[in-house]
């Protein structure tokens, strides 16, 4: 694997980092409640990869080809990428939720 296959994991991580820091300056998730925002991702993030599981094993979903990939699988077709791509998708949830929330709150 060369540094070519990380490069869509690596814009995955970024994106992420990128959502923790907005948490944290308005304090949406993981800096007004670590618990239920930990137990909320988690939650989701499981239910997505069993939905994935589940359409890979009835052959509704396959694994695409991409040099951008790094090949590392978590299951037959289920590559690391789509696990950090949930979380990715749960969080922005998350935090979108949370976000308009506040803002309900504070009108």
């Amino acid at each position: 694997m060369d540094l070519t296959g990380l490069a869509y994991l690596g814009a995955l991580a970024l994106s992420l980092a990128g959502l923790a820091i907005i948490d944290r300056r308005w304090r949406l998730a993981f800096w007004h409640a670590p618990r239920r925002a930990a137990l909320c991702l988690v939650i989701g993030v499981v239910g997505f990869l069993l939905w994935d599981v589940a359409g890979l094993l009835l052959g509704i979903f396959t694994r695409g080809e991409s040099p951008h990939m790094t090949g590392l699988l978590l299951a037959p077709d289920l590559p690391v990428e789509e696990a950090v791509f949930l979380t990715l998708l749960c969080y922005v949830a998350l935090l979108a939720w949370r976000g308009l929330e506040t803002w309900r709150a504070a009108r």
